[in-house]
């Protein structure tokens, strides 16, 4: 007997209600809503295969209204992945279940992407809609031929970064990549109408891109849409005029169906009228079986493909490529590989530039870009032609102004696999990308943020670009490294250490400045986090920890010292998270107890306590900048040896240690 396509339909529907009435606590609005659409999907369009959801050849599907997260784990559950269980989706937003009350890309196979914050899974969908244009330009249509499908709200395009990510896709002519907006016209706080009266569609064809309009409960109509959007050549936006929690009789096509469950009465009348008499969580055998037999779709095509690499002749830098290993030893070779040619002194932007063109030439997946400061940023090397709409096999992006849609486009580009995404803008602009960066630290994402102009030393362009409490914030978000290096050898350090690391974001503060080359010898020190660069030559009273363009002020400061017989040791600190993950023995052999601890950044002194402990001095800025040359800045503020070694030696007399 075949079974209905409403009845499938329906089975996401039940799902999604009974999981967030069990919750007491979800949004089945947009599951409801959305269920044919989703439908026509799984069961038609989409390529996938549940028996290995990591197949590189795979659609991506991203559901950027991640609060309508049941939707995502009820197909999933229902075309055959492990899991979700149906005691999953039952223990919906309870602890330890995969079913969280957002889709998160590390609980479940089958999930691309973390997404919940509005726009950023349609933005990240960009960045693999890129990525697979590229591998398909690098390794041909037999290995690399997919599309991106994404499920977008209304908040969704109303988020500033919508505007920066469909303006990348439009001028790069992605036509891989397909919105699917649910037209529900309900925001939580009622009817779209309240807040907006945009042209949507107008807004998107403007940018670009190919736009078609469905009957988002007729499943004729959806096929209909999607058959238009595949077949042209731009980014199509699918608007799907739906109904929120339809099949809910007295709350649908209203705000009260987004984001509370629908209670006791109203999903016992919706089963009435949706025809579904079954319990909770029951699936029938029937229904169940089709949409197992939609899930097995995809094991044809991908036992053909598998057949296509065995016989490639990129096969085997075809998977290298999407294994994404990368030796930490042969990224160090690589990224010292004409340290002869390093300046003396030279600002770390420029070294990281320098080190940058043996890395791109030596790791082909590695592809830069800049939020229009290329020449500031350094980012750009020989390596990497321009990524364009008319070849994709650049790899260097010119993102435009869009901070915040290069973060989240690298985000997609590295969870696609396959490419390890780089790209810069000044430090001060991480207030920008931010939402994306925390995104690249959760999602466990491999994406390199080149920062430039890290402090006060970028002189007369004054506050407003002068970052002050940037850095330490940024090394509070967890699983991302911070990188502040002093001179070319930790800038070389850095980079190696973050192209290797596999399991999340990296960040390079760099110096607009010249820094002069502080470490004489040593192998891998970065590594630590944090290492003694310079010995105490007498009795050893003060330990200076600095970073970055401050490391050289530090020697300077332990210059003074020496000369009046105080012991001082200099730690470099390029990387604070780092340091934080030795163990015990090491942490207290750079920094002992004994003596006086002394920090030294161009930035705030907040958060540097931990390490001087109440006793020490912290030697910053607690305030906003000013317009003047360098040198000016730093005498100003107190950030040079005269200055720091005179209020340490009042310190040690208080204390007692001085003569």
């Amino acid at each position: 007997m075949t079974v209905s396509f409403s009845n499938r339909a329906n089975a996401i529907r039940a799902l999604a209600m009974d999981a967030v009435e069990a919750a007491n606590s979800g949004h089945p609005g947009m599951p409801m809503g959305m269920a044919d659409v989703a439908t026509v999907l799984f069961s038609d369009y989409l390529k996938y295969d549940p028996a290995d959801p990591k197949w590189p050849d795979r659609d991506r599907f991203v559901l950027s209204a991640g609060h309508g997260s049941m939707l995502i784990y009820a197909l999933l559950h229902l075309t055959g992945y492990a899991r979700p269980t149906i005691q999953d989706i039952a223990n919906f937003r309870k602890l330890h279940s995969p079913c969280a009350g957002h889709p998160e890309n590390f609980e479940l196979p089958g999930i691309e992407c973390t997404t919940g914050p509005l726009g950023q899974g349609l933005a990240m969908a960009v960045g693999m809609a890129i990525a697979e244009r590229h591998l398909n330009a690098v390794f041909d249509e037999s290995l690399v031929d997919h599309r991106t499908w994404v499920i977008a709200g209304d908040g969704c395009l109303m988020e500033g970064i919508n505007h920066e990510a469909i303006g990348i896709a439009g001028h790069l002519k992605l036509g891989r990549l397909i919105v699917l907006w649910d037209d529900n016209n309900i925001t939580i706080d009622g009817k779209v109408s309240l807040s907006s009266s945009e042209d949507i569609p107008a807004r998107y064809e403007a940018t670009g891109w190919h736009v078609v309009e469905c009957d988002g409960h007729d499943p004729a109509s959806i096929a209909a849409a999607f058959d238009a959007a595949i077949a042209d050549e731009r980014p199509s936006l699918v608007r799907c005029t739906t109904i929120i929690g339809k099949g809910a009789p007295n709350k649908q096509g209203t705000s009260a169906t987004h984001g509370a469950a629908l209670g006791g009465a109203e999903v016992a009348a919706a089963r009435e009228t949706l025809g579904w008499s079954h319990a909770p969580f029951e699936v029938p055998d029937d229904i169940r079986a089709a949409w197992l037999e939609a899930g097995k779709r995809g094991a044809e095509p991908h036992a053909v493909w598998q057949e296509r690499l065995a016989s490639h002749s990129g096969r085997v830098e075809f998977e290298r490529r999407m294994a994404g290993d990368i030796d930490l030893a042969k990224a160090a070779e690589a990224a010292f590989g004409e340290w002869d040619k390093m300046p003396a002194s030279v600002a770390s932007r420029k070294s990281s530039e320098l080190v940058l063109e043996q890395l791109t030439k030596a790791f082909p997946e590695m592809i830069g870009g800049s939020a229009d400061l290329t020449g500031s940023n350094n980012t750009k090397t020989k390596a990497t032609g321009p990524l364009t709409a008319s070849d994709y096999a650049g790899r260097y992006l010119y993102y435009g102004i869009r901070e915040f849609g290069m973060a989240a486009a690298m985000n997609g580009m590295a969870l696609h696999g396959g490419v390890v995404p780089f790209g810069g803008t000044f430090l001060v602009f991480s207030d920008y990308c931010r939402p994306a960066i925390r995104l690249s630290a959760l999602q466990n994402a491999r994406v390199i943020y080149v920062m430039t102009h890290d402090s006060i030393g970028l002189g007369e362009d004054g506050p407003t670009h002068q970052p002050i409490e940037h850095v330490q914030s940024l090394r509070m978000v967890p699983n991302l490294d911070v990188y502040r290096p002093c001179d070319a050898v930790e800038v070389a350090e850095a980079w190696a250490l973050a192209i290797a690391k596999k399991d999340g974001p990296s960040l390079l503060a760099l110096s607009r400045q010249n820094l002069d080359q502080v470490r004489t010898g040593g192998t891998m020190l970065t590594e630590k986090g944090g290492y003694r660069i310079r010995a105490a030559d007498a009795a050893r009273k003060v330990v200076l920890i600095a970073t970055g363009s401050e490391v050289q002020v530090a020697v300077g400061v332990r210059e003074a010292l020496e000369a009046q017989g105080i012991g001082a040791d200099v730690v470099s600190m390029p990387c604070t998270s780092r340091f934080d993950a030795q163990d015990a023995d090491y942490r207290n052999d750079v920094l002992p107890r004994d003596v006086l601890r002394v920090s030294i950044e161009a930035g705030t002194t907040f958060g540097w306590e931990r390490y001087t402990m109440v006793d020490g001095l912290r030697f910053g800025i607690d305030r906003y900048g000013a317009s003047a040359p360098i040198k000016d800045l730093y005498e100003y503020f107190g950030l040079t040896p005269d200055a720091i070694s005179a209020k340490i030696l009042e310190k040690l007399k208080v204390l007692g240690d001085g003569e």
